[in-house]
């Protein structure tokens, strides 16, 4: 257990892990999208739009308020009307695309906070019926996804509870922290996208992870960790690190199984 000393819970604490292109390599959006075409959920020009739409949404950032809308908006436009069991059913296939798309430096980062003993969570904008099963399936406390207000066994099209996107996810996060009596300063989250800069902000531990550019500036102006997971290798390359103390960070939580490089000035690399 030595490996997880540096990571090592000081107080009640949890990680918190934003999906798409962190979790994950592509778009969760688009594997539900498929997978609902192969069962005649949703007809083959919707498939494709929302293709794009996944390709380029967590990219437009958290200023974008109409971005956000129109993916809230397209996720209860397609759950409206749905019996919740259909939608559930959805994982049989979903499941099995989104777990091999899992990046293995990520698995490893779940299990360092899972052995750790912190609590381990995935907080995407995704459909809570898909993100909730697939933490289960990773061994993680919980998913936290938009969930859709169901009366009958079916989708009204209203929300039920925020929408898991920007601020959202902030909202979602302290809701979980009081009941749970989570210390977000003890926490961390990750995520690639400047979208997720409010919950990187809401923790003491924020990690960019393949960062947007908005985001790397942002990280590099906060002297915040960023890492590089690699798309084919299991490899991890230290980008950046400011000071001693966001070196400090990055090593702790990037040690156990990773190789661990050179280290220059404070700056810790791996390669």
């Amino acid at each position: 257990m030595s490996e997880y000393v540096s990571v090592a819970s000081t107080g009640p604490s949890a990680a918190f892990f934003d999906l798409d292109r962190t979790l994950i390599s592509g778009s969760s959006a688009f594997a539900l999208a498929t997978a609902a075409r192969s069962m005649k959920m949703m007809p083959t020009h919707e498939l494709v739009r929302d293709a794009m739409t996944a390709a380029t949404f967590k990219f437009r950032g958290d200023h974008d308020t109409g971005a956000s809308d129109n993916a809230r908006d397209r996720i209860l436009g397609f759950v409206e009307g749905q019996r919740q069991d259909d939608l559930l059913a959805l994982n049989e296939r979903v499941l099995p695309t989104l777990l091999g798309k899992i990046r293995p430096e990520a698995r490893r980062l779940v299990d360092i906070h899972r052995h750790a003993g912190r609590a381990t969570y995935i907080v995407s904008a995704a459909p809570h019926e898909i993100v909730e099963p697939l933490a289960i399936s990773l061994g993680m406390t919980h998913g936290i996804g938009t969930k859709g207000k169901v009366v009958d066994g079916i989708y009204t099209g209203e929300l039920d509870g925020p929408f898991t996107y920007g601020q959202g996810k902030v909202d979602a996060i302290e809701e979980i922290a009081r009941f749970e009596g989570y210390d977000l300063r003890l926490c961390y989250a990750y995520s690639d996208s400047s979208s997720d800069l409010p919950m990187l902000s809401a923790v003491g531990h924020p990690v960019a992870v393949n960062p947007d550019s908005k985001l790397e500036r942002h990280a590099k102006d906060h002297g915040w960790p960023i890492v590089i997971f690699s798309q084919r290798t299991k490899t991890v390359i230290r980008r950046t690190a400011t000071g001693v103390a966001s070196a400090g960070v990055a090593a702790a939580t990037f040690a156990a199984g990773l190789e661990l490089g050179t280290r220059r000035a404070g700056k810790a690399f791996w390669r």
